[in-house]
C-alpha cells in the first residue's frame, strides 16, 4: 500500500517491530540498551497482549540461557514457575539412554504465555520504547521506490477503537510475526521459500507425571508416529507432544489411544488418558523453512524479517528460541555501528553480515533438529540402522556424548563439528550390523539374539554402502540449504 501526503505527518519512530513475541519483545529490549547520543525510539506492534497459550516454544535450551544472560533478561525466568531439566532420556521399547547435560548445565521448561508476559514486560520498561496493542494489516510502502516507510494498523482499544487503520512510521521495519506471518512473502519477494511441514505436534498437559526420568526432558520414540516429547513446564505440569506424521487422522483422539499410548511407559499410561480426556487437544505444524539472504535486490528495502516469520527448524531439540535469542545478540551487536537507520545501503551491509554470522549456531542447531528427526522419527530399515547406531554412539560415553550434547544444548556452535558426529554415527551405526547380536527369528522357536554369521557378510557389504548413501541423503541436502546463497 502507497504512502499519502497527510499520513507523512503522523509521528515516526527510528525502528519499528511488528510482533511482541520472543524476537520482538527482546530486540526491544536489546535496541534500548544501544550506547547512543540520543536514544532510539522504538515501537512494537502487537496483536494481543493477553497472555498467549501455545503448545511450543516451552523448554529453553542452556544456551538459549547464556543468550538470555548476554541480553541482560535472565530475570525473566524467575515467578513464572519455570522446572530446570538436566538432559534428557531416549526410550525405544525397553531401551533407554540416558543424555545428561555435561559440566553443571541446566535448561528450564515452562509455560509460553509466562515467558512471553515477562519478555513483554521487560520491553515496557525499556527506555523510549512504545508497546502498542494493534493489528498490522499492511506494509506502507514509497510510491516511487517501492522502499517500506512503516505499517498499517488497527489498535484493539484506546485511541481508533472504531476500527480506523492507523499509519506507523519508521526508518527500519523489522517483521516478527511468527510462523504464520503475513508479510513473509512480501518482504523477501523472489528469495522467499514456503515453510514445509511434513508433521505436526499434538499437545497437553499432563498434571503431576511420573516421568521415566524425571528432571529430564523424556523422548519416547513411538512405531508409525515418531517421538513423543515429555517435558516438565511447572511444579506440577508436564508438557507431551506427540508427533502425527501428515496427513493427519481424522480422530486424533482415537489414533492417540489406539496406537500412541500402548507403547509409552506403563508408568505414564493413566496419567495420559486424563489428560487425552480433561485437556483440550492441541496441535501445531512442525515447519521447516531455511533462512534467505536479506537486504538483497530481490527483497523489499526499509524492512526485514526476524525470528520464526523468516527462519524455523524442526521442533523436536527445542533450539528454536535459542536461535531467537542469539540472533538478537548478533543484531545488537551489528546496530551498535549503524549511524542512520534511514540509510539502506548501511542496513543491507549489516544484514549481510548478520546472515552469515549467525551461521555458526543457526545451522548447527536447524540442521541438528531434522537430522535427528529423520533418525527419531525413521520407519526405514536404513535410517532404523542408523538410529540404533546414534542409540550405541552414546552408550559409548566420553567425547561420544559430551560433544553431541553440548551440540544439542546450543553451547557448541560448529556445523562442522556436527557433520563430525553424525558421520561417526553412521560409520559406527555399519560396526555395529557387524558386531552387535540382533533379534533373530527360527521357525517355531522363540526370537533369540545372534551375532551376524560370516556368509551374511556379502550383503551386509552392500547394506553398508546403503546406510552411508541414506546418511548422505539425510545430511548434507540439509548443510547445501544453509550454506546456499541465493
Amino acid at each position: 500500500m502507497m504512502v499519502s501526503s497527510t499520513e507523512m505527518e503522523t509521528v515516526s519512530y527510528d525502528v519499528l517491530i511488528v510482533g511482541a513475541g520472543i524476537a520482538g519483545s527482546s530486540l526491544a529490549h536489546a535496541l534500548s540498551s544501544l550506547k547512543r547520543s540520543k536514544p532510539l525510539r522504538v515501537c512494537v506492534l502487537e496483536r494481543s497482549l493477553a497472555e498467549p497459550d501455545r503448545i511450543v516454544g516451552e523448554l529453553l535450551q542452556p544456551g538459549g540461557i547464556a543468550a538470555l544472560q548476554k541480553l541482560g533478561l535472565e530475570s525473566c525466568l524467575e515467578d513464572i514457575d519455570a522446572a530446570s531439566s538436566h538432559g534428557y532420556c531416549c526410550i525405544l521399547q525397553d531401551e533407554r539412554v540416558h543424555i545428561p547435560y555435561p559440566d553443571a548445565l541446566v535448561g528450564k521448561g515452562f509455560h509460553y504465555g509466562r515467558f512471553i508476559q515477562a519478555l513483554r514486560a521487560k520491553a515496557k520498561q525499556a527506555q523510549s520504547v512504545d508497546v502498542v496493542e494493534a493489528t498490522v494489516t499492511e506494509l506502507i510502502e514509497c510510491p516511487l521506490s517501492g522502499r517500506v516507510l512503516g505499517v498499517r494498523a488497527t489498535r484493539k482499544d484506546g485511541e481508533n477503537a472504531d476500527g480506523e487503520k492507523e499509519a506507523f512510521f519508521a526508518d527500519l521495519t523489522i517483521v516478527a510475526d511468527g510462523c504464520f506471518s503475513n508479510f513473509r512473502s512480501t518482504v523477501l519477494g523472489g528469495a522467499g521459500v514456503k515453510p514445509e511441514a511434513s508433521s505436526h505436534f499434538v499437545g497437553v498437559v499432563l498434571k503431576d507425571a511420573k516421568l521415566p526420568m524425571m528432571n529430564h526432558g523424556n523422548v519416547a520414540l513411538i512405531h508409525k508416529h515418531g517421538p513423543v516429547l515429555f517435558y516438565r513446564i511447572g511444579e506440577h505440569d508436564t508438557r507431551m507432544l506427540i508427533n502425527l506424521k501428515n496427513p493427519l487422522p481424522s480422530d486424533i483422539k482415537q489414533t492417540l489411544l489406539a496406537e500412541v499410548i500402548p507403547q509409552l511407559p506403563s508408568s505414564l499410561g493413566v496419567t495420559v488418558q486424563e489428560a487425552l480426556e480433561n485437556d483440550r487437544i492441541r496441535r501445531m505444524p512442525n515447519s521447516i523453512l531455511p533462512a534467505a539472504e536479506q537486504g538483497s535486490r530481490h527483497t523489499k528495502e526499509g524492512v526485514f524479517l526476524l525470528g520464526d516469520s523468516w527462519n524455523m527448524r524442526h521442533p523436536l531439540t527445542g533450539g528454536g528460541m535459542t536461535v531467537a535469542f542469539y540472533d538478537v545478540v548478533l543484531l545488537r551487536e551489528l546496530f551498535s555501528e549503524v549511524k542512520d537507520f534511514a540509510d539502506w545501503r548501511e542496513i543491507s551491509h549489516l544484514l549481510h553480515r548478520w546472515h552469515w554470522s549467525r551461521k555458526r549456531y543457526s545451522s548447527t542447531i536447524n540442521v541438528l533438529s531434522v537430522a535427528l528427526y529423520a533418525l527419531f522419527g525413521a520407519e526405514d530399515e536404513l535410517l532404523n540402522v542408523l538410529r540404533t547406531g546414534c542409540f550405541k554412539y552414546f552408550e559409548l560415553g566420553g567425547n561420544c556424548i559430551y560433544e553431541p550434547v553440548l551440540i544439542l544444548a546450543g553451547i557448541k556452535q560448529s556445523p562442522a563439528l556436527l557433520f563430525y558426529h553424525f558421520f561417526a554415527v553412521a560409520l559406527y551405526a555399519i560396526w555395529v550390523m557387524f558386531t552387535h547380536p540382533r533379534v533373530v527369528a527360527t521357525g517355531d522357536e522363540k526370537p533369540r539374539l545372534e551375532a551376524p554369521r560370516i556368509d551374511e557378510y556379502p550383503a551386509l557389504f552392500m547394506k553398508c554402502i546403503q546406510v552411508l548413501w541414506k546418511a548422505c541423503i539425510v545430511f548434507l541436502p540439509l548443510i547445501w540449504a544453509e550454506i546456499r546463497w541465493w
